[in-house]
């Protein structure tokens, strides 16, 4: 016969909330515990979760779950609602160019997070990129590209909601 501890960890208290909504966290007068008996486990994490689908199925790519975008000399919204956004895509220079990824907030204050800036002249040149973002209420992840030889090509994908709800493809 095993022995029983109790657990007080206020971490471990709020990972149990966030991953068990449908029973509502830990509710008044329940603690962890901990036992030196050997008990096996199932994992039912996703279904405790609101899911049925693992992560990495989750964040497929789907035809209606996309959004693709070519900027060409001008300033384009690509995410302006809220959650958690896979953005990949690249950049393509005939020329010497520049290409700006920034967050714009509803005061017009902008932050710029990706500056790429090509100053070959005779020489086309790729990047790659590929990143996360989150997006506040009022926020948005905005592109520009400074010249016609300096194309951004972008795709957007919804990976969770603001309170990081996983997102399935549909």
């Amino acid at each position: 016969m095993g022995q029983e501890f109790f657990i007080k960890s206020k971490t471990l208290e709020d990972k149990i909330r966030q991953v068990l909504p449908s029973q509502g966290g830990l509710g008044a007068g329940f603690d962890l515990s901990a036992s030196t008996q050997i008990i096996p486990i199932v994992d039912v994490t996703e279904s405790a979760e609101g899911s049925n689908l693992r992560v990495d199925l989750q964040s497929a790519l789907s035809f209606a779950d996309i959004d693709v975008k070519s900027i060409i000399n001008t300033t384009t919204t690509v995410v302006d609602s809220t959650g958690y956004f896979r953005i990949f895509g690249n950049n393509c220079f005939f020329d010497s160019g520049r290409v700006e990824f920034f967050f714009e907030n509803a005061a017009g204050v902008t932050k710029v997070i990706r500056n790429y800036n090509n100053t070959q002249t005779t020489t086309f040149n790729m990047l790659d990129f590929d990143f996360i973002i989150f997006i506040n209420a009022g926020d948005a992840f905005k592109i520009k590209s400074y010249n016609s030889s300096s194309i951004s090509t972008v795709t957007s994908k919804a990976l969770a909601s603001v309170n990081g709800e996983l997102s399935t493809p549909s």
